[in-house]
C-alpha cells in the first residue's frame, strides 16, 4: 500500500507567498480564515485523509462496486469512512452558513480537497457532487426548494448528483433527449436515460438528490430548449424525510479502467409511468446553471490532476531512495539508492516542479474566486472573475494533461515493478486516465479557450492576464539573483502576446485556428505555470534576504524556479510553433490518407 502525507509545508507556503491567503482573510464574509485557523484545517485533514482515506483506495480499486438487482453495493469500509466524513463537516466547509455550512473561503477547502483526492479519488468524487450542487441551487433554486432540499445537501446527510449525458448526447447536450411532462400539482414526470453518472445509485446515504437536464414538451431545439430538475431517489413524505420510491432505477454500472471503488451508474427514468421531479429555476435555462455544477466540478477535476500527481511523486520518491540498483555513474560506486542515477534524479525534480506549478496556478484561481464573489470593488471583483473564467479551461485541462504525465513518470521511476499491481503506481496511472476526459475533454476545454474565452472578447482579459505577468517579470529585474529568471519569464510573456495578435488576425480562418486549440491551452497552461514559478522564487528570495524561514528550502524553490524555466518554459515554443503551422495542414489534409 502507498503511504500518502499531505504536503503541508508546501501548501500553506503557497496559500501565503501566491495566494493572499492575509488579502482572503480580509474580505467581507472571509474573517474567519486566520492562519492559524487554516493551519489546524489543514493538518486535521491531512490526518483523515492519511489515516482513514488513504487505506481505503486499494481496497476501493480491488473490490470496486457490484450491481444486485437495482441495488449498488460500494467497498468495505466505505460506509464508515462516509460516515465520518459527514459528521466531521468536511463537505461544507466552504458551503454558506445558511444553509448549514462552514462558510470559510474556497481558498481553504482547495488544498483539503486536494488531500481527498490525493488520498482516495473515487471515495472524494460522492462529497464532491454535493459541493456542486449546492452552487447550483443557491443560484437557480426556489426558497421553497432551498429550504427543504439545500441543509441536508450541505451536510451530507443526503447525497447529490449531476445527469447531463445520454447514450447519443455526450459532449453534443443539444442532443438530449430526456423528456419533462407537467403534471397538474405543478410537479413533472420525466422519461428517459441518462448515462456515466457518478455514484447515481447506492445506499450511503438515505436520500440521493439528482439535478436531470430534460426538455419540456414545448422547448426548442438544441441547448437552449433544456431545463434543469431536481429529482429525488425517494420522494419526500408529509414530515419531509425519505418515503416512496421514485421512478429511478438503476440498470446497470460501468466495468472501468480505474477509479473502481466509484460506481458509474446507467438511470432510467419513467419505466413506471415517469419520475417525479421539480424544475429548478426558469424553462428553457437549464443550461446555465448546470454549468454552474460543472465549472464546479471542472476545477475539481483540475485539483485531481495535482493530486493524483502529488501522490504519485511521493510514492516514487520513496522508492527512488530505497532502491539499491547499479553503480553511480560518475564514480563508478556501487549499492547507492536509484536516486543517485542523474535521469532519475532529472525525473523527480521535473515531478516536483510541475506539482508546484500546478498547485500554485490552482491556489491562486481559488482565490480569484474569492476575490470576485467577496471584494466590495466591483471593478476587482471583476478582474478576477474574468480570470477564473479565463483560465478554467487551462485549470481543468492543463493540470489534468499534466497530472497523467505524473502518474506515467512514477511508473518510469518504479521501473519493472511500477508495472506490477502490487506496488499501487499502477492505480494511480488508471486513475488518472479519466480525468482528461470527464467533465469536458481536453479538446472540449481548448475549443471554449479559444472561442469562448479568447476570440469572443478579443483576448482583452489574455492581455490583461500578460501585463500581469509582465509585472512579475520585472520584480525579478530588482533582483541580481533572479535576473535570468526574468528574462525567461519575459519570452513567455512575448511569445503569449504574439501567439493572441496571430489569433486574432486569423479569426476567419476557423478550421486552422480550431485544430491549433490544444496546443494553445497547453502554451497558456506552460506561460501560467512559469509565472506562478517566479513568483514562488521572488518569494523565496525575500525570505533568504531577510533571513526567515528554512533557508534550504527557500534555495530549494528558486532552483525549482530555474529548472522550470529551463525544461517546461521551453516546451511554450513548440505548442506556439505547431499552433501557427499545424492547422494549415490539418485542414487540408486528405480524409484517404488516415
Amino acid at each position: 500500500m502507498l503511504d500518502y502525507q499531505a504536503p503541508l509545508r508546501d501548501m500553506q507556503f503557497i496559500l501565503e507567498a501566491l495566494a493572499g491567503l492575509e488579502r482572503i482573510g480580509e474580505l467581507p464574509g472571509c474573517e474567519d480564515a486566520s492562519s492559524d485557523l487554516v493551519s489546524a484545517v489543514l493538518e486535521e485533514a491531512g490526518k483523515f485523509a492519511a489515516g482513514v482515506l488513504a487505506p481505503l483506495n486499494p481496497v476501493g480499486d480491488r473490490q470496486g462496486c457490484r450491481l444486485e438487482g437495482e441495488r449498488v453495493s460500494v467497498p468495505d469500509g466505505w460506509q464508515a469512512a462516509y460516515d465520518q466524513f459527514r459528521d466531521a463537516g468536511w463537505i461544507g466547509l466552504s458551503l454558506p452558513p445558511e444553509h448549514g455550512g462552514q462558510g470559510l473561503p474556497k481558498l481553504v477547502s482547495t488544498p483539503v480537497w486536494e488531500m481527498w483526492f490525493s488520498a482516495n479519488m473515487a471515495f472524494a468524487m460522492l462529497p464532491q457532487l454535493n459541493v456542486g450542487q449546492t452552487e447550483a441551487l443557491m443560484i437557480a433554486a426556489s426558497e421553497e426548494q432551498k429550504a427543504i432540499w439545500l441543509e441536508k445537501v450541505v451536510s451530507g446527510e443526503w447525497a447529490a448528483t449531476m445527469n447531463l449525458t445520454e447514450p447519443q448526447a455526450g459532449s453534443d447536450l443539444a442532443a438530449t433527449r430526456m423528456r419533462a411532462e407537467p403534471t397538474d400539482g405543478g410537479a413533472y414526470r420525466l422519461f428517459g436515460q441518462k448515462i456515466f453518472i457518478s455514484y447515481g445509485e447506492h445506499e450511503l446515504t438515505p436520500n440521493i438528490v439528482h439535478l436531470v437536464l430534460a426538455r419540456l414538451p414545448d422547448a426548442p431545439p438544441g441547448v437552449k430548449g433544456l431545463s434543469l430538475f431536481l429529482v429525488p431517489k425517494y420522494l419526500l413524505d408529509e414530515r419531509g424525510e425519505p418515503g416512496p420510491h421514485n421512478d429511478i432505477h438503476c440498470i446497470a454500472i460501468e466495468h472501468k479502467m480505474g477509479i473502481h471503488g466509484s460506481p458509474t451508474c446507467t438511470l432510467s427514468y419513467g419505466d413506471d409511468g415517469g419520475a417525479l421531479g421539480y424544475l429548478v429555476g426558469e424553462p428553457h435555462t437549464g443550461l446555465a446553471t448546470m454549468f454552474v455544477m460543472m465549472n464546479e466540478a471542472r476545477f475539481n477535476v483540475g485539483v485531481q490532476g495535482v493530486a493524483l500527481g502529488e501522490r504519485a511523486y511521493q510514492a516514487a520518491l520513496a522508492y527512488a531512495r530505497e532502491r539499491v540498483q547499479g553503480r553511480d555513474i560518475v564514480t563508478g560506486e556501487v549499492g547507492l539508492p536509484i536516486l543517485a542515477h542523474p535521469d532519475v534524479k532529472r525525473m523527480l525534480v521535473s515531478m516536483r516542479v510541475r506539482l508546484m506549478a500546478m498547485r500554485g496556478l490552482l491556489y491562486s484561481a481559488a482565490g480569484w474566486f474569492d476575490l470576485a464573489r467577496h471584494h466590495p470593488d466591483a471593478e476587482v471583483a471583476d478582474k478576477y472573475r474574468r480570470y477564473v473564467d479565463l483560465l478554467m479551461p487551462v485549470a481543468k485541462g492543463w493540470c489534468t494533461e499534466v497530472g497523467n504525465d505524473l502518474c506515467d513518470e512514477a511508473i518510469q521511476v518504479f521501473g519493472g515493478m511500477g508495472f506490477v499491481e502490487e506496488t499501487g503506481v499502477a492505480q494511480l496511472f488508471r486513475d488518472a486516465r479519466v480525468i482528461t476526459i470527464y467533465e469536458g475533454t481536453t479538446g472540449i476545454q481548448a475549443n471554449d479557450l479559444l472561442g469562448r474565452k479568447i476570440l469572443r472578447e478579443n483576448g482583452a482579459t489574455l492581455r490583461e492576464l500578460i501585463a500581469d505577468i509582465r509585472e512579475t517579470a520585472g520584480q525579478l529585474e530588482s533582483h541580481a539573483n533572479l535576473g535570468g529568471l526574468a528574462q525567461s519569464l519575459h519570452d513567455q510573456a512575448n511569445l503569449l502576446e504574439e501567439s493572441t495578435d496571430w489569433l486574432l488576425e486569423r479569426r476567419a480562418d476557423t478550421a486552422d485556428l480550431y485544430a491549433g486549440a490544444v496546443p494553445l491551452l497547453h502554451l497558456l497552461g506552460i506561460a501560467c505555470g512559469a509565472w506562478q514559478m517566479a513568483r514562488l522564487a521572488l518569494v523565496a528570495q525575500a525570505g533568504h534576504e531577510q533571513g526567515e524561514g528554512d533557508a534550504e528550502y527557500l534555495q530549494g524553490l528558486i532552483e525549482l524556479t530555474r529548472f522550470y524555466m529551463a525544461t517546461q518554459a521551453p516546451q511554450a515554443y513548440a505548442h506556439g510553433h505547431t499552433l501557427r503551422h499545424a492547422g494549415a495542414v490539418l485542414a487540408r489534409f486528405p480524409e484517404g490518407g488516415l
